[in-house]
């Protein structure tokens, strides 16, 4: 036996020691179990048999399989955030490694709406869409989850009452006052539609804790706490308005974009969304002013968010 083989065995008779168990009962296990593949390891299978009609439009598996990937590339958004808000040494190259991780994965959502903006027939929407009354992609609670670890909650009241809510106030109450509830809530009588009711019979409670765990470890917090030489490192200030701006412009208006082509109708009038808001203010940037990093932007860049490109302004030097 070569001297590398023998220090192999030792580190894995080492390691299986550590927690009390026998190497050579793993060892012999070796003997019997069977090799993997790749369908097995991705699970192929499983993943290819999770898409599910309601109709027998073949468009309608093109927008199944379009929500389902983007369900997995927010999994892997919400993967990166963990990994920098449980770090206890947090250093500017593995927080700006991270972003930057993110923000590719944005990049490709926001590339990716062609997929559905231009590649669907409008005719076979209108019909299969009615099917899908009161679900919306609004019901994403894994997007949420990523709003509630990039800022702090504050950004992400509704403007018409973050004056009302501070550090002090109940989360129950705050969650009442977050800028989506807007899309399914008539705030004046309390009262809540279908797909604003379902949407949190499902997942309000978990949506609480999760705003919990991070309140004082989401990405702004995390960054508002490093030493000032940190703070201003411009690779991860790139980082920061680069994820920002992708996130919270340039994918929601390419969803915006796809929304008018395929709700808007040659006369001019407009149909609503299949959860029933009014997605053409609930979606635009210029009226929810969502912003996640908003000390890092300028007076200037706050006041014209969603409406001019701030593509040239993202990049600091």
């Amino acid at each position: 036996m070569n001297e590398e083989r023998k220090h192999l065995l030792k580190q894995l008779e080492e390691k299986f020691s550590a927690s009390g168990q026998d190497l050579d009962t793993h060892l012999n296990g070796l003997l019997h179990s069977n090799h993997i593949t790749y369908w097995d390891y991705i699970q192929t299978d499983a993943l290819l048999n999770l898409q599910i009609q309601r109709t027998q439009y073949p468009d309608e598996m093109v927008f199944i399989m379009y929500h389902q990937v983007n369900e997995l590339i927010f999994k892997m958004m919400l993967w990166e955030i963990e990994q920098v808000s449980t770090n206890n040494n947090l250093t500017v190259d593995f927080f700006a490694e991270k972003l930057y991780r993110i923000s590719r994965y944005v990049d490709m959502l926001s590339s990716s709406f062609s997929v559905m903006g231009d590649g669907m027939s409008p005719e076979q929407y209108q019909k299969f869409r009615t099917t899908l009354t009161p679900a919306s992609g609004f019901q994403s609670a894994q997007y949420r989850k990523i709003e509630f670890a990039s800022t702090e909650l504050i950004n992400l009241i509704d403007n018409r009452f973050r004056s009302t809510i501070n550090r002090e106030t109940p989360y129950s109450h705050a969650f009442e006052h977050l800028y989506w509830q807007a899309a399914g809530k008539d705030h004046s009588t309390g009262k809540k539609n279908a797909l604003l009711s379902n949407f949190e019979a499902k997942y309000r409670d978990e949506f609480i804790q999760f705003m919990k765990d991070y309140n004082t470890t989401n990405l702004w917090t995390c960054y508002k706490s490093l030493p000032d030489k940190k703070k201003s490192d411009l690779k991860l200030l790139n980082a920061m308005r680069h994820y920002d701006h992708t996130l919270n412009v340039k994918w929601v208006m390419a969803h915006y974009n796809a929304a008018s082509k395929y709700l808007t109708h040659t006369d001019g009038t407009v149909d609503e969304a299949t959860g029933g808001s009014d997605w053409r203010k609930y979606m635009l940037p210029k009226y929810q002013k969502r912003i996640f990093f908003p000390d890092l932007w300028s007076e200037t860049e706050l006041q014209n968010w969603g409406i001019d490109n701030l593509e040239g302004c993202n990049i600091l030097k």
